[in-house]
C-alpha cells in the first residue's frame, strides 16, 4: 500500500501515522517489531523490561526483529531506574524516545540534548502547552475515552484534539478510543497528524495477553455501566481528596499508581504498589472505548492494513467531496 505522509510519518519515518500504544507490563520488544513490521510504527515499554540490562537487550532484539524504526517509552514515575533507563536508549542510539505521564523536562532535555526525537503523552491541552515550550517535537494527547492513568481535567478526545489544533504548533498525535478507519479519518479532520491505538492492538494475535480476556473484548459495548463507568466516570470525590492529601507522602512511583487507581475507580488505590509491580492481570484487563470497533482478533498486519484500506475505500465514498 501506499505511504501516508503526514508530520508524523515524516518524523517517526513510517509509512502510516499510527502509532502502538507503550501498553503498561504489555508493550515488550516482540510486539513492538510486530507493529512496526506493518509500516506503523511500534513503541518498546521500558518498564517492561525492569533492569537497565534487560533495556538494552530488548532494544538489540527488536532492532534484530526489524530494520523499521520504533519508540522506547519511559514513563515518568512508573518506569524502574529511569536515569539509567535514558542512559541505555541514548547510548543504544534509540531514535525516538516518548516520556508521559509527569513532567518530563529533565528527560526531554538530555533526550534533546543528544539529537534524539522527544514525543511526551499527556492528557490535558495545558501540560502539553507546557512540553511544548520544553521543546517536545510531537505530542500525545490522550482524550477521556482512553484508559490508563486518568486525569480529573481530561476531555473527551474530539474535544481535546480540535482544540488543540487550534493552539499547538508541534505534530499531535491523538489517542482516545480509536480504533478503526473512521476513528482514524476522525482524528486526522480534527486536526491530529497520527494517532496512537492502546486497547485496540491489545485485540491483536501478537499481543501478549490472553486468548480469554481477548475474545471478553470481542463481546464487550461501550455502553455498558462497569466499562462507562471505568472509562468516563470521575472518581469518588473522597478517594481522590484522600489520595492527593498523601502526594508527597508517598514515593513517587507509589503514588502516581495509587492515584491511577483511584481514577479507574478501584477501592484497593491505598494498596499502591510500584507500577512496575502492579498486578499483571489487572493491567491487561483494562480496556477503553476503542473496544467498540473490536469484533474479531487479526493480526497486527491485517489490523493496520484493516484501517488504511477502510480510510482510503471510506474517502473514496464520501460523495461530498468535490472531484
Amino acid at each position: 500500500m501506499m505511504r501516508w505522509t503526514t508530520r508524523v510519518t515524516e518524523l517517526l519515518d513510517c509509512d502510516y501515522p499510527i502509532i502502538q500504544g507503550a501498553l503498561s507490563r504489555i508493550g515488550n520488544w516482540k510486539f513492538a517489531a510486530a507493529v512496526s513490521e506493518t509500516g506503523a510504527h511500534g513503541t518498546l515499554t521500558a518498564a517492561v523490561s525492569l533492569t537497565p540490562d534487560k533495556l538494552r537487550e530488548d532494544i538489540r532484539r527488536c532492532r534484530d526483529a526489524t530494520d523499521k524504526g520504533f519508540s522506547v517509552n519511559i514513563t515518568v514515575g512508573m518506569c524502574p531506574h529511569i536515569d539509567e533507563m535514558l542512559d541505555v536508549c541514548l547510548e543504544e542510539e534509540v531514535e525516538v524516545i516518548e516520556t508521559a505521564v509527569f513532567n518530563a523536562d529533565e528527560y526531554g532535555k538530555r533526550i534533546k540534548e543528544a539529537g534524539r526525537k522527544w514525543i511526551h503523552k499527556t492528557a490535558t491541552l495545558k501540560h502539553a502547552l507546557h512540553a511544548e515550550k520544553a521543546g517536545a517535537d510531537a505530542l500525545i494527547l490522550v482524550g477521556l475515552e482512553g484508559i490508563g492513568f486518568k486525569n480529573p481535567a481530561q476531555l473527551p478526545t474530539m474535544t481535546t484534539i480540535a482544540w488543540a489544533a487550534r493552539n499547538i504548533r508541534v505534530p499531535i498525535i491523538a489517542a482516545g478510543g480509536i480504533g478503526d478507519s473512521r476513528t482514524f479519518l476522525g482524528a486526522l479532520g480534527l486536526g491530529a497528524d497520527g494517532v496512537m491505538m492502546g486497547t485496540a492492538f491489545m485485540a491483536t494475535k501478537e499481543c501478549p495477553i490472553s486468548d480469554r480476556f481477548k475474545q471478553k473484548m470481542v463481546g464487550a459495548f461501550p455502553d455498558n455501566p462497569h466499562l462507562r463507568n471505568t472509562v468516563l466516570a470521575p472518581p469518588n470525590p473522597k478517594q481522590y481528596e484522600a489520595v492527593m492529601k498523601k502526594r508527597g507522602e508517598m514515593p513517587l512511583e507509589n503514588w502516581l499508581t495509587a492515584l491511577e487507581r483511584v481514577m479507574l475507580k478501584h477501592d484497593d488505590w491505598e494498596l499502591a504498589p510500584e507500577m512496575w509491580n502492579e498486578d499483571y492481570d489487572r493491567l491487561s484487563s483494562l480496556m477503553s472505548f476503542a473496544v467498540t470497533y473490536v469484533d474479531h482478533i487479526p493480526t497486527v498486519k491485517e489490523f493496520v492494513d484493516g484501517i488504511v484500506q477502510g480510510a482510503r475505500k471510506q474517502i473514496a465514498e464520501w460523495k461530498f467531496l468535490e472531484r
